[in-house]
């Protein structure tokens, strides 16, 4: 394994130590040997103003790499497999149910390849690997990881070995298994995996997707902010909700907006951030309720599997973008998450998975709290599909109506549905 050299026509410069400062270059490495913070990737603005313009992001491919110019990599042909550029959908039937005017849904349900928002990290983060002289790539993950470094390894032809908690569900198992990798299915929970993960990177020479490349990886994120902007019209919401596990996908968002407003794509604005968190693993929404200026870990305890990450690493960080912006980080139960679940799919169309639940229940909780202006433009991020999570929501959506092939007996069924559904609305109206 070699490590390239900085391009001279790149425009990302270093990687930088977000506590101390201290520079160090842009190489497979991602803590600051004097302070142990995290490394995170430096730009060349003054050259991204000069040269960067609407007109040329729109030219660009209907994917992430549209904005190729914000992203870490030197190659002009990275690997793009039509990640990116998700619909933001106007969500006009939930938000009449919340009693709100201007909400918007980014549905990164519907990313390629593997269906969620870790697809646009990954692209990032292998490309980045490539550069770097990686053949074997891998991953501690929570199930959605793990798709999609299997998915980007097969088709850039790079060998992959990805590390999950053993009890994932299932259908996150079968959809990283499909692409071939070796997968180390760990019992432990996801802060145990990633410890292991530490030490492998440390001994095999492997390129780690959230590990030794995190600080390329995590600005894969900030194509959700980028988009959002742009499909505003090339304007900045007023708000926006988005989940929390590690807080770094919090934290990417908020650095894209701030860069496309640096660059003078967009006008300068104050963007509020809520975060999501489940009960069953809230350390953020913990220390946020608490006025804490730190995290305290945490063992997961929750159906949100995807977003059960006890020792956020970007958990501060995300803590402080809240109260600056003076938005605000709630959590919900188990419950609450499958009827955020129901109530997306029933009043918009959209399934997601236990993080989209987790994230829609906590705006319902802000808006009933008035934390919310209902004419304010919202923005709530939906970051992974609910087929990847079927058992959540097992048992708390009915079933088929079993009827024979004859007139009589589809009547019959008919007039039974009709009348549980006049009783599940009295129960409401009561």
């Amino acid at each position: 394994m070699t490590q390239a050299t900085q391009s001279t026509t790149a425009t990302f410069k270093a990687l930088k130590c977000k506590e101390c400062g201290t520079e160090y270059e842009p190489k497979a490495t991602h803590v600051c040997e004097f302070c142990f913070g995290p490394l995170e990737v430096t730009y060349d603005y003054d050259a991204l103003r000069r040269t960067v313009t609407r007109e040329s992001i729109q030219k660009g491919p209907n994917s992430i790499w549209r904005y190729r110019p914000f992203l870490p990599v030197v190659t002009e042909t990275p690997i793009d497999v039509g990640t990116g550029m998700t619909p933001l959908v106007k969500a006009n039937r939930l938000a009449r149910r919340l009693g709100i005017k201007n909400l918007y849904i980014k549905n990164d349900a519907v990313n390629m390849p593997t269906l969620s928002f870790k697809d646009r990290v990954v692209s990032v983060a292998l490309t980045r690997a490539q550069e770097l002289g990686f053949t074997t790539v891998s991953c501690a993950s929570t199930g959605n990881l793990a798709n999609s470094t299997a998915a980007i390894a097969a088709h850039a032809g790079l060998d992959c070995c990805v590390f999950i908690p053993a009890d994932l569900e299932a259908g996150k198992v079968l959809g990283t298994l499909i692409y071939g990798p070796t997968v180390m299915a760990v019992q432990g929970n996801y802060d145990q995996v990633n410890r292991l993960c530490c030490e492998v990177a440390n001994t095999q020479g492997w390129g780690f997707v959230n590990i030794n490349l995190r600080p390329y990886y995590s600005e894969g994120s900030k194509t959700l902010g980028y988009e959002v902007a742009e499909q505003l019209g090339w304007q900045l919401p007023d708000h926006i909700v988005a989940p929390l596990a590690s807080g770094s996908l919090f934290t990417k968002i908020y650095k894209g907006f701030q860069e496309f407003i640096k660059v003078g794509l967009v006008d300068e604005k104050s963007v509020r951030f809520s975060g999501a968190q489940a009960e069953g693993c809230s350390p953020i929404a913990q220390a946020y309720r608490d006025g804490r200026d730190f995290v305290t870990p945490v063992k997961p305890n929750t159906i949100a599997k995807s977003i059960a990450i006890g020792n956020p690493a970007d958990g501060i960080y995300a803590l402080e973008i809240a109260k600056k912006t003076n938005g605000s980080i709630e959590s919900v139960n188990d419950a609450e998450i499958v009827d955020g679940i129901k109530l997306l799919a029933e009043t918009e169309g959209i399934f997601t998975e236990t993080a989209g639940g987790t994230t829609v229940a906590v705006l319902k909780k802000l808006v009933e709290a008035g934390k919310i202006d209902p004419s304010e433009t919202t923005v709530v991020y939906i970051t992974g599909n609910g087929l990847k999570t079927q058992e959540a929501v097992q048992g708390y959506i009915g079933e088929p109506l079993t009827i024979e092939a004859k007139l009589d007996s589809f009547e019959r069924a008919l007039e039974r549905s009709r009348t549980l559904e006049r009783l599940d609305w009295q129960q409401v109206l009561v």
